[in-house]
């Protein structure tokens, strides 16, 4: 699998990230999983085209605000119970791709807490939106 990084469409982008959000939701498939809430590392990265992204005036409406990334996760978790990490990268995933500026998109979930003998156990998606000519 190709890195984002790499990927040809993706050279005139800049890479806007969130790193290490921590939100405490309720997802799991096991029943005590589902009494309470978990703590969730979040991470996304964006890639914006700079055409879209370059400030000229060094104003904000000129860029993507990193608020959408923080409310659209938000958004996003406080709908309730999630069974998978899965499910909520793959909701993220979306949810970014959605926004009109941004051409492609990576998401990582974490839950630190699962195991006392590793860091974190989680899932990472990533996709490249489909470019018309």
């Amino acid at each position: 699998m190709q890195s984002l990084l790499n990927h040809p469409s993706l050279i005139d982008c800049r890479r806007l990230f969130l790193r290490d959000y921590e939100v405490w939701i309720n997802i799991g498939v096991h029943d005590f999983e589902k009494r309470g809430e978990q703590r969730v590392l979040i991470n996304v990265d964006l890639y914006v085209p700079l055409a879209v992204s370059t400030p000229k005036a060094d104003k904000l409406a000129e860029v993507l605000d990193y608020d959408f990334i923080r409310r659209t996760i938000m958004e996003r978790v406080g709908r309730g119970h999630i069974h998978l990490q899965e499910t909520l990268a793959d909701d993220v995933l979306a949810l970014m791709l959605a926004h009109p500026q941004v051409r492609a998109a990576r998401v990582s979930t974490a839950k630190p807490d699962v195991y006392p003998d590793c860091d974190a156990v989680g899932v990472e998606v990533f996709r490249v939106k489909e470019q018309t000519p």
